[in-house]
């Protein structure tokens, strides 16, 4: 069964840029971890200071993993946090026949 995390974030203004390309990083970063199935960013349509990140591994133990790397640590809370006004983390998993 696979661990998604949803998380959404309010930029500052103006910062969005960016916290796109520090993602950009991230995602490069994470998609050669051990586990993560899948690592897309999203930046809203009617509010470019939103942005959604989608993350699937295969297990939450891949996740904590995840956020104890170095990559974490150094890009999303030292340069990602910084530049957010809101920051919600979600973790969620399939649930029975309506995870087809």
């Amino acid at each position: 069964m696979s661990h998604v995390v949803i998380a959404r974030y309010r930029t500052a203004p103006g910062a969005q840029d960016e916290v796109l390309a520090h993602l950009a990083e991230m995602a490069r970063a994470s998609l050669g971890e051990r586990g993560c199935r899948g690592y897309r960013v999203h930046q809203g349509t009617a509010d470019d200071r939103t942005i959604v990140l989608y993350e699937e591994y295969e297990a939450e133990a891949d996740f904590t993993a995840h956020c104890a790397s170095e990559h974490f640590q150094a890009i999303v809370l030292g340069k990602v946090v910084p530049l957010l006004e809101h920051r919600e983390v979600v973790q969620v998993a399939p649930c029975g026949e309506a995870a087809v």
